[in-house]
């Protein structure tokens, strides 16, 4: 019965690709995008800007383009039937390709599209840039950036991107983007539009993005903080904080004692915080008052741009964790900065991956 399931649920995925690529036309690969007339692309106006390879970043402008996602790990930017390397996104098992393993040239875009008159920004990049507070700072907010010198965002009509949540909308305030229209790239799959704009990720070029996170360029930890410091949101806090990041859904990266510490550093003085429950304006103050600041690794700690020099970081993550883009950022921001990794958990069916000794922990202090 399980087979003959799967076959019907295999015939039926078929016919629905079958449909769509009469519909809609086989997507292709396109060699030279430079070649093409509905396709311009030229250099971001500023000097100061550049990738981790310190290249000019790209940005491509598409007549009657179109934009299909699978809201995961493929976005496909579309001139005709051409896929457009650079700006389309595809990750295959978690590792960074080329255009040509984009999920369009052999699915097809099995949706069906939503025409949109005049011109869209496009931001979503999978499912790392809808919801994660780090990617939203470190790669979409760059991407607005780089776009805006060379165009007026304020003749953008649409952004391309996921519902928006609250620290979100706070940020495009701050920039004066409020006003711009939201077209939600989970409900629109597939879009056409009479123009978008598009430029290629800020960093992550190439294999895993935990990886690459480390090649970060600096100019957008400057960024971050010289256009968002100065609307930090004063509250009684601690100088003191602990990050408590129970609060994430995600398993990775948390304390199976995380109540034992929380104890422990409150008799040290420290005041725990789920800085998630705080809105942005409030985040940027606690971090830019904070004097010490600890935590496992998480989304949290992309604060550190609005950390002050010399501010004392703890940051605690298991050995295998490959991503050390915090020690990064705080080597950018001059702060004291120290981690702490800890040995795999034996007992598998723990609640976390982490325990931390606190006789360990005081040496830090």
């Amino acid at each position: 019965m399980k087979k003959i399931k799967k076959k019907l649920s295999f015939l039926y995925k078929s016919l629905i690709r079958s449909f769509f690529i009469i519909l809609y036309g086989k997507i292709i690969f396109c060699k030279n995008p430079e070649n093409e007339k509905d396709i311009s692309i030229e250099e971001v106006k500023d000097e100061n800007l550049k990738d981790p390879n310190n290249n000019k970043y790209l940005i491509y402008k598409i007549k009657n383009g179109r934009i299909f996602n699978d809201f995961v790990e493929n976005v496909a930017i579309i001139s005709g039937n051409k896929i457009i390397d650079k700006v389309s996104y595809q990750q295959v098992k978690g590792e960074f390709k080329d255009a040509n393993y984009n999920s369009v040239l052999y699915k097809g875009t099995p949706y069906l599209k939503t025409k949109f008159k005049r011109r869209v920004l496009s931001l979503t990049q999978g499912a790392s840039g809808h919801r994660n507070y780090f990617h939203w700072l470190y790669d979409i907010l760059p991407k607005i950036n780089i776009c805006s010198k060379n165009y007026n965002l304020k003749e953008i009509d649409y952004l391309y991107i996921s519902k928006l949540q609250t620290y979100q909308r706070s940020t495009l305030e701050i920039l004066g983007y409020d006003n711009l229209k939201i077209i939600d790239s989970n409900k629109k799959r597939h879009i056409q539009a009479d123009e978008i704009i598009c430029t290629e990720h800020p960093w992550y070029k190439k294999g895993f993005i935990l990886e690459e996170a480390k090649k970060l360029p600096e100019w957008i930890v400057r960024w971050i903080n010289e256009t968002f410091i100065n609307h930090g949101k004063k509250f009684n806090c601690n100088e003191k904080i602990f990050i408590d990041r129970s609060e994430s859904i995600f398993s990775h990266c948390q304390f199976v004692n995380n109540q034992e510490i929380i104890n422990f550093l409150k008799n040290e003085g420290f005041t725990s915080y789920k800085v998630g429950q705080l809105s942005f304006q409030e985040q940027i103050y606690l971090f830019n008052n904070a004097k010490i600041i600890i935590g496992a690794h998480g989304a949290a700690f992309a604060n550190l741009a609005f950390c002050k020099k010399d501010t004392k970081i703890i940051e605690i993550k298991p050995k295998k964790h490959p991503n050390f883009v915090d020690q990064h950022i705080s080597k950018i921001k001059e702060l004291d900065f120290n981690l702490i990794e800890t040995d795999e958990l034996k007992n598998k069916d723990r609640n976390g991956d982490i325990f931390l000794d606190t006789i360990n922990l005081k040496k830090f202090l």
